[in-house]
């Protein structure tokens, strides 16, 4: 009899252990891992996309999703993206949000790559067409190699939606089209409009998508959500890519370094101005800029250090600030350049003088020290008072700063010790006085 209860019990504990692996399993293929991020394609952006995928893959999640807000940028950037978005062995799903968010340019054709797209209401997708890096004109020939390029790829990428959506994408790079969600939807270019992440996963509940080849029938609805929020180094590295943020760290460094080699010995200020110069870099390596302009920029840097080495009384940080705010302007807001890498001119005018500014301050203490008695060796007694110990006929000695000095009189006129006189001159080691009461 126990003998049976104890075989039942052990049947019992079995089961329900077969039923926990089998709800795990269950949870695990349904959750969703979510990225969400803003601002331009970035290298920090492709890193993180390709993290959240494979970590997607390791935990065997239904889906990763990601929630997308760009106006564009780099070509090469978004292949790298839409290349990690085709190998991947789980589902990606972008979602343009939230309301007001973009997918433009480089951003429409991620969207297109994804194996399903939804995009919240008054959100807009598209503006695709192709620019040079610098915002000059590509020349007819390239223009025409590179619009039929990303045609060529958006057909590849929207043919499984239908004709129409076909149509449309390739308007988004031929005619720099744009839509709005709703627009969007209409014409197959994406799965659904979704107010929010509830709404979007119940939406996609059942739709059949191709993942590598297979096609995958996804079981969104209720699955748990699961955030992948970007690392430091990622966060760090996306966020300098902003032409503001560039422009102020390069003020930063150089004045930093500046710092470091007029008062060498100590570190924070050369560490600091290094790290400032080399995040600024990275910026304008990935920001679409015009190099006319960062050459107008290092010449105003150029005529604020010479104003420190040969004073003109402010006329080269005078010229310096001009250069700086046409050279930042140039670099950033030429014609024709994307609005992500713009900058703003109040703040470029505000660092152009917070720079002048400082250049002036140094100036001024330059000016200052030459201008300064010298307050040690033989140069700093002239002025001072002494007074007779040997007297001068007409050479003795005088008292003065605590030593005694071999002296002369002025005039070659005799003066007796005690006498207080001031020192008017200096002469290899010797020191020509006059008598205080004859100072005038």
């Amino acid at each position: 009899m126990v003998k049976g209860r104890l075989l039942l019990l052990g049947a019992l504990l079995f089961a329900l252990t077969l039923t926990g692996l089998v709800g795990s399993a269950g949870a695990a293929g349904e959750t969703v891992r979510v990225l969400s991020i803003t601002g331009p394609v970035t290298p920090a952006m492709v890193s993180y996309f390709e993290r959240g995928i494979s970590m997607a893959e390791r935990e065997g999640a239904m889906a990763v999703i990601i929630q997308l807000d760009t106006p564009g940028g780099q070509l090469d950037l978004m292949l790298d993206i839409v290349q990690a978005f085709r190998a991947a062995q789980v589902p990606v799903i972008v979602y343009v949000a939230p309301r007001g968010a973009q997918a433009a340019s480089a951003g429409a054709i991620i969207t297109l790559a994804a194996h399903a797209a939804v995009m919240a209401p008054e959100t807009v997708i598209g503006a695709a067409s192709p620019v040079s890096g610098a915002g000059e004109d590509l020349g007819e020939t390239m223009q025409r190699k590179q619009v039929e390029d990303l045609k060529a790829t958006v057909r590849g990428l929207a043919e499984r939606r239908g004709e129409k959506a076909v149509e449309l994408a390739e308007a988004m790079i031929e005619e720099a089209a744009a839509v709005h969600a709703n627009e969007a939807l209409e014409a197959g270019l994406i799965d659904l409009v979704a107010d929010d992440m509830t709404e979007l996963l119940e939406g996609l509940h059942g739709l059949v998508v191709e993942v590598s080849g297979e096609e995958m029938v996804l079981t969104t609805a209720g699955a748990a959500v699961l955030d992948v929020p970007p690392n430091a180094i990622e966060q760090l590295m996306h966020t300098v890519v902003n032409p503001t943020i560039v422009a102020v760290l390069m003020a930063i460094g150089v004045q930093a370094v500046l710092l470091e080699l007029s008062s060498p010995g100590g570190w924070v200020a050369g560490f600091v101005g290094v790290v400032c110069l080399a995040l600024g870099f990275y910026g304008l390596g990935v920001l679409p800029v015009n190099w006319l302009g960062l050459g107008l920029v290092g010449v105003a840097f150029v005529l604020f250090i010479l104003e420190i080495k040969a004073p003109t009384h402010g006329a080269l940080t005078g010229a310096g600030v001009v250069t700086l705010i046409a050279g930042f302007l140039i670099m950033f807001n030429y014609p024709g350049s994307p609005e992500f890498a713009q900058v703003s001119v109040p703040v470029v005018v505000g660092i152009a003088l917070i720079m002048g500014a400082f250049f002036a301050f140094v100036l001024a203490k330059v000016l200052g020290a030459h201008r300064r008695q010298p307050v040690t060796g033989m140069e700093a007694l002239i002025g001072a008072v002494a007074e007779v110990r040997v007297p001068l006929t007409p050479v003795g000695s005088v008292f003065v700063s605590g030593e005694r000095w071999r002296a002369v009189s002025e005039d070659g006129s005799d003066i007796p010790a005690g006498i207080l006189v001031k020192v008017v001159e200096s002469e290899r080691f010797r020191l020509r006085v006059r008598p205080v009461d004859n100072d005038g």
